[in-house]
C-alpha cells in the first residue's frame, strides 16, 4: 500500500471495490492509483492545477482539467457511483451548490475539511486576536485558498438542511483517528460519507 494522507486512507479503506468514482480536486492522482491498484476502481479526477494534471496523467490516470464551482455541471446526472471532495470544499465559492452536484452526479460523496472549530484555531482567535496558521492551516490569512469556514457542526447543519443522510464520519486528530465525542473541538479534519435522503 502506498502512503496516503490519512484523509485519503479513510477514503480509500471505505470504498467498495469495482465501483466508479470522481476524485474531483485530484491533485496528483495519489488517491486515484490507490483505487485503481487496491481494488480495481475505474476513477476519473478533475483537478484545476496544471502541473498535479501532468503528474496524475504521467502515471496513465484519466484526469480532466476543470474547476468544481462551475465544471460539475457538465457530468450527466449519476455518472458515477461515488464523489470525492477532500480538502476542497473550504475553497469553492458555494460549498452548498457543489455539495448538491456531488449527490446529482453520484448517489454517495465522501467529503473530507479542515474543521475550523478546532480546539487550536478557537485558542489562536481567543489569545492572539488573529487567524491561526496551524498543520493543516498552513498560510497567513490573505494567502489561503479556504474562502469558507466550515466546522463540524455547519457541515452536519448544511446536511440536515438539504435532507442529506450520513452514512458515514471520520475525525482525525493530526494523524490520527479520534472518537466522534467532542468532534467539533477535538477534531482537526473530518471525513464524511453523504449518501441521497
Amino acid at each position: 500500500m502506498s502512503a496516503l494522507r490519512p484523509d485519503l486512507r479513510i477514503i480509500a479503506d471505505a470504498i467498495p471495490a469495482g465501483v466508479r468514482a470522481l476524485d474531483i480536486g485530484c491533485g496528483d492522482g495519489a488517491l486515484m492509483a490507490e483505487l485503481r491498484a487496491g481494488k480495481q476502481i475505474d476513477a476519473r479526477g478533475l483537478e484545476i492545477d496544471a502541473a498535479a494534471i501532468e503528474a496524475a496523467m504521467a502515471q496513465g490516470l484519466s484526469v480532466v482539467q476543470g474547476d468544481a464551482n462551475r465544471d460539475l455541471a457538465d457530468y450527466p446526472d449519476d455518472a458515477f457511483d461515488y464523489a470525492i471532495l477532500s480538502q476542497t470544499l473550504q475553497t469553492t465559492e458555494r460549498p452548498d451548490r457543489v455539495v448538491g452536484e456531488l449527490l446529482r452526479i453520484a448517489p454517495r460523496a465522501f467529503v473530507s475539511f479542515p474543521n475550523f472549530a478546532h480546539w487550536r484555531v478557537r485558542l489562536s482567535l481567543l489569545w492572539t486576536g488573529r487567524m491561526p496558521v496551524t498543520r493543516l492551516l498552513p498560510v497567513a490569512w490573505y494567502e489561503t485558498p479556504n474562502i469558507h469556514h466550515v466546522t463540524v457542526r455547519d457541515f452536519r447543519e448544511l446536511l440536515r438542511e438539504k435532507g442529506i443522510r450520513v452514512e458515514g464520519a471520520w475525525y482525525l486528530s493530526g494523524d490520527k483517528p479520534t472518537s466522534a465525542a467532542a468532534a467539533s473541538w477535538r477534531a482537526e479534519h473530518a471525513i464524511f460519507l453523504i449518501a441521497r435522503g
